[in-house]
């Protein structure tokens, strides 16, 4: 069910008719930063970053922690500006549109590029249903309980997760294993239909049994969701990736598909650090 966000974000509106199925065209760039800095203060965290992602593909960012990973995937929703001291310039281009232009509102921005973070992020006030439905809030019109019920369902489809809990909607969330509260949260960031996911080291809190359901969860939504992820984990990077970014520092260092990467890289600090001579 394709659902409209508010007028905030006329400027990223889906290229895509209301109601259409996907049509994805691999080589057609999706989400785009362009000469991206971002800023604590005056800590430089971030360096002049200029990476296209593809639609409908899996990007990985790897590096050494502190080198600035996280901090570059939070400027790709506008969530850096929600620290204090954070600040940001360059561009970050959604289908052709700056999510950075001035009216555009950032909350319709995580609507259209949603992010799931490395601790589950339930609200524990709310059931599993209205986990799900939180981000339907913020709609633009009025969706009915019925709409609502079969986006939850759509949702909690997408995310693996309905079987196991269709029969307890109504339940806290909180009662979820850490892997079904994160997947939870991946279906709740679907619920809006994102064009972009961002996801923060998912599977670093989890058991390998969880860790190995999110990422067959990542290769089945490859195609439907352009997705980007931040991982130590090299293994799973090479495991679930089309491209794969190496940051260092606060800069990129290399981007390249991801068994180019793991097998022949170009910089030679991309191939210490695959090889554990440093990070």
């Amino acid at each position: 069910m394709a659902i409209e966000v508010k007028s905030e974000l006329a400027g990223l509106a889906d290229p895509r008719p209301a109601n259409a199925a996907p049509a994805v065209t691999p080589e057609r760039t999706r989400l785009a930063a362009e000469s991206l800095d971002a800023w604590f203060g005056s800590i430089h965290a971030v360096h002049d970053i200029s990476l296209p992602v593809r639609e409908g593909s899996v990007m990985a960012i790897i590096g050494p922690s502190g080198c600035g990973k996280s901090t570059f995937l939070r400027c790709l929703n506008r969530m850096h500006e929600t620290v204090s001291t954070g600040r940001v310039s360059g561009r970050v281009l959604l289908d052709g549109a700056d999510i950075y232009d001035g009216g555009v509102n950032p909350i319709a921005v995580r609507k259209h590029i949603g992010m799931v973070f490395q601790r589950p992020t339930p609200f524990p006030t709310m059931s599993i249903r209205d986990n799900v439905a939180a981000g339907l809030r913020v709609m633009d019109g009025h969706v009915s309980r019925r709409e609502t019920d079969a986006i939850v369902e759509s949702a909690l489809r997408r995310a693996a997760l309905w079987g196991e809990v269709k029969d307890r909607l109504g339940a806290s969330a909180l009662a979820l294993s850490g892997g079904q509260q994160q997947r939870l949260c991946i279906a709740r960031a679907l619920a809006t239909s994102p064009r972009v996911l961002l996801l923060d080291e998912p599977t670093a809190s989890l058991d390998p049994a969880s860790t190995q359901s999110i990422e067959q969860l990542v290769r089945e939504l490859r195609g439907d969701v352009t997705i980007i992820i931040v991982t130590h984990n090299m293994q799973q990077a090479a495991r679930i990736s089309d491209r794969t970014a190496f940051f260092l520092a606060g800069d990129l260092v290399e981007v390249a598909p991801t068994e180019s990467l793991f097998t022949s890289p170009s910089d030679p600090r991309t191939e210490a650090y695959i090889t554990g001579r440093f990070g």
